[in-house]
């Protein structure tokens, strides 16, 4: 796994000069254009077996990832119906990426919220924000995944509970895995590799000190990278017994997709 790379100063501003643009063109005019569409009154249309809002938030995301200089691959197929999708974590990026390939409603930390159209986007998606640290947060974050996927939703959410600067694959907290569990759906894992063959892992993360807005811009900056989204084998319902086992699961099918640390 590479550690983040030097680039040329004069590429950096011409990548900024034609990406600002367009990421202003995709808040200024696809956004207000994905809110309009996304009313009420168009909330019952289904535009090729899915809902219309779904669809929108899958190409706005697509199309965000585009102006990033980022394109997203998926390989595999994601579970129709209710699943549990759990991923390594490596930076906000990741659920973009994820919803420009399948919608689901991700558990996310609560300071999402209030990041700049990120957290707009994220409030759309059917966040569930959670209160890193708090127990009770946590019980009732589980309670709402249980309640989704038993009304037919998916949701997504990062087992590991944080970011590790995309250097490695953290242990998955297993207590998360019990809304699976009460709700007897499947779980399937994904493992997010940024670059070819995840070489691009720590370029992507965060940087010690840097904050969202700063790894924001700095992402609009670096270099084009792909993103391959991989769907890997769902664990069902009786496969393996036990939050705990399920969890272990997850992380040694994601672990054996994603480079050495």
């Amino acid at each position: 796994m590479t550690l983040a790379r030097r680039d040329n100063p004069l590429l950096r501003v011409i990548r900024y000069a034609y990406r600002v643009p367009l990421l202003l063109w995709h808040i200024a005019v696809h956004l207000p254009a994905v809110l309009l569409l996304m009313s009420p009154l168009t909330g019952g249309i289904q535009v090729g077996g899915m809902r219309l809002e779904y669809r929108l938030i899958r190409w706005w995301s697509w199309m965000l990832m585009w102006v990033f200089g980022i394109t997203v691959r998926g390989i595999g197929q994601p579970l129709p119906g209710a699943t549990m999708f759990v991923a390594n974590h490596v930076s906000w990026v990741d659920i973009v990426v994820l919803h420009s390939q399948r919608m689901m409603g991700f558990v996310a930390k609560r300071e999402i919220a209030s990041w700049p159209l990120v957290g707009w986007m994220a409030k759309r998606a059917e966040t569930i924000f959670h209160q890193r640290g708090s127990q009770e947060s946590l019980g009732g974050v589980v309670e709402q995944m249980v309640d989704r996927l038993r009304d037919g939703r998916s949701v997504g959410a990062f087992p590991e509970g944080g970011t590790r600067g995309g250097r490695g694959l953290g242990p998955f907290h297993a207590r998360i895995f019990t809304a699976a569990v009460e709700a007897s759906a499947p779980v399937q894992p994904v493992a997010l590799r940024y670059g070819e063959g995840g070489s691009a892992q720590t370029q992507v993360a965060f940087q010690p000190g840097e904050n969202f807005l700063q790894n924001f811009l700095r992402l609009l900056g670096d270099p084009a990278c792909v993103a391959d989204v991989v769907f890997l084998m769902p664990i069902m319902p009786g496969d393996a017994e036990g939050r705990r086992r399920i969890a272990e699961t997850a992380r040694e099918r994601i672990a054996e997709i994603l480079p050495a640390a």
